[in-house]
């Protein structure tokens, strides 16, 4: 299969840094890398044109890393509370996705496009899942996404208290309990009331 070369204009996760000469799918430098501005096609005029502006390229991406630094710095131990309905198990009817956890990142203070956020799959069940968001090609700062289905239990999951479906499991050995107590309670009635009538008799 064909491959398009391409230079990078800036470092890549898994794919290279700045200056790196890399081989890619079309349709990934197509509609990835070339419109967002990441890379330029390797041909002899673009190589000249990166090497005259490479200084000023990798000056602005220090400076751009710096600032991303220190916000990382000043976001350390971010999270985001996403209220989501979700069924008895645990399982949330839909997802929670990248755009859903920007937004909420975005009430919170830290200003993030879906973009950044990197998600390894949509989160489907409540509970805390840690994602990261990309301040820069080479910062990212751990986000914590806790799912729950009131501020409360929110709350309590944060604290590390385990919600959804333990506690459902809780609430049926509650039950399960109860019964018992119940039914224990009725033999003891029964042997007492065949106690008394071998008394009076």
């Amino acid at each position: 299969m064909s491959q398009t070369e391409l230079i990078l204009l800036q470092r890549v996760e898994n794919l290279g840094q700045m200056g790196d000469i890399v081989r890619v799918k079309p349709g990934y430098a197509r509609n990835f890398l070339l419109p967002k501005g990441k890379a330029l096609r390797a041909n002899a005029a673009n190589r000249a044109r990166f090497e005259n502006e490479r200084a000023q390229l990798e000056a602005q991406n220090l400076r751009k890393r710096e600032e991303a630094e220190r916000l990382a710095e000043r976001m350390q131990g971010l999270s985001v509370t996403l209220i989501r309905q979700a069924g008895d198990s645990g399982s949330l009817y839909g997802s929670v996705t990248p755009r859903d956890i920007a937004a909420a990142a975005t009430e919170a203070g830290l200003t993030v496009a879906r973009q950044q956020v990197v998600l390894e799959e949509p989160i489907k069940i409540l509970g805390l899942v840690e994602a990261r968001v990309a301040l820069h090609p080479e910062v990212s700062i751990p986000l914590t996404v806790n799912v729950a289905r009131s501020q409360e239990e929110a709350e309590r999951q944060a604290r590390g208290e385990v919600v959804g479906q333990e506690e459902e499991e809780e609430n049926i050995l509650g039950d399960l309990h109860a019964e018992q107590a119940a039914e224990e309670a009725a033999a003891e009635a029964e042997l007492h009331k065949e106690e008394e009538t071998q008394a009076e008799a």
